[in-house]
């Protein structure tokens, strides 16, 4: 779904998730020391606000306007010292010049620098939950997003295992969809540590009843000091 089919979806609703984080991040970050996030696909921001709760400084990026909106007002709700350690950007993160050039060059709205004066251009987690995009871009998110792991930091993605095809369920396109072992294979191994790449079975409900649903689950570690050959 593209920014216009995601805006419209947003706009159709109060809300659109659930508004709890996902599951994936809580058991991945949990036990991280908090520092600088990027929440990349925030959408109304619950992974965003969860991270701010526990003391780190998040900028969450959505190219919905109505998503980040609502993401506001949750972190308004949830008091003036959570609400201060979430920047949030309206952006495209397959486009968004933060992740591809030094903070300060154009990128933002309408032309205008994109600004981000509290963080640097490393972050110690870069969290990507559901961002499903096709086969020909995949390894260009994931190059994009590796880029501004900090040395030490994680990248963690998570998106719809293939297997969840043969559930009859709603899910994006074929196309759209890997398996973790394919994304951990776009790292390079000299820069990263793959801490898992696997399918992680959750069950959700659908119409009533009980379904097991995959998630194809990515954490990676950028190593500290990088081989020299």
């Amino acid at each position: 779904m593209d920014e216009q089919g995601w805006e419209q979806r947003y706009a159709s609703r109060e809300t659109v998730w659930s508004g709890r984080p996902n599951g994936q991040l809580v058991e991945r970050a949990g036990g991280l020391v908090p520092g600088r996030a990027l929440d990349a696909g925030c959408g109304e921001g619950a992974d965003a606000l969860w991270l701010a709760e526990r003391g780190w400084q998040v900028l969450a990026v959505d190219f919905s306007a109505t998503a980040l909106r609502r993401g506001k007002a949750a972190a308004v709700d949830l008091g003036r010292a959570v609400a201060a350690r979430v920047m949030w950007m309206r952006a495209d993160v397959m486009t968004w010049s933060g992740l591809d050039a030094p903070v300060g060059r154009s990128g933002g709205e309408g032309g205008r620098p994109a600004r981000v004066p509290r963080f640097e251009t490393r972050f110690d987690l870069v969290s990507a939950q559901f961002v499903h995009v096709p086969a020909d871009r995949r390894a260009g998110l994931v190059a994009r997003l590796g880029g501004v792991v900090a040395p030490g930091g994680s990248l963690l993605m998570v998106g719809h295992d293939p297997a969840d095809l043969a559930l009859g369920i709603a899910r994006p396109e074929a196309a759209d969809l890997c398996a973790a072992v394919e994304l951990a294979g776009l790292l390079d191994p000299v820069e990263w540590e793959v801490l898992v790449a696997q399918a992680c079975p959750r069950p959700v409900v659908v119409d009533g009843g009980e379904v097991v649903v995959h998630d194809a689950v990515l954490h990676a570690r950028r190593r500290l000091v990088e081989s020299v050959g």
